[in-house]
């Protein structure tokens, strides 16, 4: 999953130049962003002082979804209102959950599991534009069907275990193999982010 990362964040370097609309520049940023985090808990995590539960719950995880609602609803599905309600929505469960679920845990389940419900409609109804747009037939020189793509993937796919995650623990063979899922879906996400790059349309 690491190194899906990096290739991502390569590959959008390459293009970053390439680009022409801001949103997809933005999008490049943001994989080198995630690329950089990920390298400074795996390399720096004792030397940096990294606290991972902090680093991981309160900048990079609400990074990601409040990233995810702009580009989807924003920027794809043209409905900035529903990019303010769905992260203001998210940024709620953070407040709900220091109430009523105050222990550490190295995802807080309840913020993400939500965040992953609010992404989940917003892949459905790209799904749904995709389906019924005139260029259906050029999908793959769109570049929200490689990202909406690898959310899926990685993203809703991956959301019963993190929802059942301390359950699973139970039975260890099914973690083991769900957890191996996890991070094959993750390097599969960002080799698609990195071929949206590739192979979309620049002015898509």
């Amino acid at each position: 999953m690491y190194w899906g990362e990096a290739f991502a964040a390569l590959v959008s370097l390459i293009y970053f130049n390439r680009e022409k609309k801001q949103s997809w520049k933005y999008l490049a940023i943001y994989l080198v962003i995630i690329f950089l985090c990920e390298s400074a808990v795996k390399w720096g995590e004792k030397p940096l002082r990294i606290d991972r539960i902090i680093f991981y719950n309160y900048f990079v995880i609400p990074l990601q979804f409040i990233f995810f609602y702009w580009l989807y609803a924003k920027e794809s599905l043209k409905k900035t209102k529903l990019f303010y309600i769905m992260t203001g929505v998210y940024l709620l469960t953070y407040i709900l959950r220091d109430f009523f679920f105050p222990e550490k845990k190295v995802v807080f389940s309840f913020s993400y599991n939500i965040g992953c419900l609010l992404l989940m409609a917003l892949v459905i109804m790209e799904y749904y534009k995709q389906v019924n747009s005139s260029e259906i037939l050029n999908f793959s020189k769109n570049k929200m069907f490689y990202i909406n793509l690898g959310v899926t993937l990685f993203y809703i796919a991956n959301q019963p275990f993190m929802i059942f995650n301390s359950l699973l623990w139970k039975y260890i063979e099914i973690w083991d193999i769900y957890f191996i899922y996890f991070q094959v879906s993750g390097a599969v996400m960002y080799i698609l982010f990195a071929s949206s790059f590739i192979w979309g349309k620049q002015n898509s």
